[in-house]
């Protein structure tokens, strides 16, 4: 093994260890309540090779956001590939989404933490540069094989991605998890069958 390849796997292996503790630290405490000296000590790295790895503590937040954003849509994508049709595709995938979210660290990370870290147009971005080009496919498909009306596809993409993220934030602070979820689902069902029925 060369000195550079070693060096480059001990740089990702260090980075992944900071990531595994942020992740750990951000959903047990919440953004404001972890201290970047605890990240480092319990990564068992130096404080440089924090820096080296990120600029800050909300530099780090974000590739945590960005990991944990790339787990969700690889659930969403999964469940959506066991369906017939696109349309069915993003309804399983859309359940999908509600059920990560009963996670905790999913609902601290994104759902609590993510917009007052980031600001709302920021976090806007972020969760749209992961969601909404394969729900506009999606919906682009469905209309061409007939499966909802002919409906202009970007406002459609938006109206379900605003839903499904105000059904995320319901279900993250209700006070009984599962029965939110429950319920918030048979809504969404619902509304997906509106919108293939118009």
């Amino acid at each position: 093994m060369t000195v550079k390849r070693r060096q480059a796997e001990n740089s990702a292996a260090t980075r992944s260890a900071l990531l595994r503790v942020a992740r750990r630290l951000f959903a047990a405490r919440g953004y404001a309540d972890t201290a970047t000296e605890e990240v480092v000590r319990r990564a068992r790295v130096t404080r440089g090779a924090l820096y080296h790895h990120f600029k800050d503590k909300r530099d780090l937040f974000e590739a945590v956001l960005d990991e944990e954003q790339i787990k969700i849509a690889v659930l969403v994508a999964e469940a959506g590939a066991t369906q017939p049709d696109p349309w069915s595709a993003l309804l399983a995938g859309s359940k999908a989404f509600l059920e990560a979210c009963l996670d905790p660290a999913v609902q601290q990370i994104l759902l609590i933490d993510a917009p007052a870290v980031l600001g709302w147009k920021k976090w806007r971005e972020n969760d749209q540069s992961h969601y909404l080009e394969g729900l506009k496919a999606a919906i682009a498909l469905s209309i061409e094989q007939g499966l909802i009306a002919k409906q202009p596809t970007e406002p459609l993409a938006h109206v379900i991605m605003g839903a499904m993220n105000e059904a995320a934030l319901l279900i993250a602070h209700a006070d009984d998890e599962q029965a939110a979820r429950r319920d918030v689902t048979a809504v969404v069902e619902r509304l997906f069958a509106g919108i293939k029925g118009a």
